[in-house]
């Protein structure tokens, strides 16, 4: 018996099962998306500290041996991926067309997702300039979109981009999203600028004040006994002088005055 014991030690000794490495691959190599260290850590019941220093090593050795793919770690976890140098030769295998594109519209429309969540379909329709319902459906069906609650003002729903979104960008988080800075042009328009007061409004708001301002010299002037001298000594128009000039000419009353007239053109 005591022999029979010995001999079921040793065999369990022998076979121990997979160590945490292999464990580590299986898994990561039947993902469908990134996975957390700390879903690791709960499926093989170890620290997240031992989790994190194993999936580090591992990806270094990968990169050391030139395997031909790539654990990365993207939108908040793990996955494997095909090297950059391999990727010609993963295009020859994929057949064109497999996997069909996103048009130009959704391209343009996620960007405006991408850079200004949460945002509402109406909000990106306005900074678009076109009607973007059809497109905003496309996007929540690829994954790419999702919502993400209601506006507190008017209730419509927002949206914003998914960790799909940001696995197919190869992205650990938005804050690797590329400035936009550079690609501006160096006068844009603001959609908020008529409710924010842009320099477009607030000229036409002082314009509108000098005009009422100027009616109000106007009337001030009307009442002047000497009206027609102000009009004639008015400096905002040089009509006005023409018209005190042909005042003037008017005079039957000796040739100085169209002496006097003939003298103002010239100056003019």
């Amino acid at each position: 018996m005591m022999r029979g014991d010995g001999a079921g030690d040793a065999v369990g000794e022998a076979q121990p099962g997979p160590g945490l490495r292999a464990c580590l691959e299986a898994i990561l190599l039947v993902a469908d998306e990134p996975v957390p260290e700390v879903v690791l850590a709960q499926v093989l019941e170890r620290p997240r500290e031992e989790i994190a220093l194993e999936i580090a090593d591992l990806a270094t050795s990968y990169a050391a041996e030139g395997r031909g793919f790539d654990l990365r770690e993207v939108a908040g976890g793990w996955r494997f991926y095909t090297r950059e140098e391999c990727a010609p030769v993963v295009e020859r295998f994929v057949r064109d067309g497999q996997e069909v594109r996103l048009t130009q519209a959704a391209l343009e429309t996620l960007a405006v997702v991408a850079y200004r969540q949460p945002v509402s379909r109406a909000r990106v329709s306005a900074v678009r300039g076109v009607n973007c319902d059809g497109v905003m459906r496309t996007l929540t069906l690829r994954g790419l979109v999702e919502e993400a609650g209601t506006e507190h003002e008017t209730g419509a729903i927002l949206y914003r981009t998914t960790g799909y979104f940001l696995e197919r960008l190869g992205l650990a988080g938005l804050d690797e999203l590329p400035d936009l800075a550079p690609f501006l042009p160096d006068e844009i328009e603001d959609v908020d600028g008529a409710e924010e007061g842009i320099p477009g409004t607030d000229h036409a708001r002082d314009t509108g004040l000098s005009q009422d301002s100027g009616g109000a010299q106007d009337t001030s002037g009307s009442q002047d006994s000497s009206g027609a001298q102000d009009s004639g000594g008015s400096q905002d128009s040089g009509g006005s002088q023409d018209s005190g000039g042909s005042q003037d000419t008017g005079t039957p009353q000796g040739p100085q005055g169209a002496g006097d007239a003939g003298d103002e053109h010239p100056g003019q």
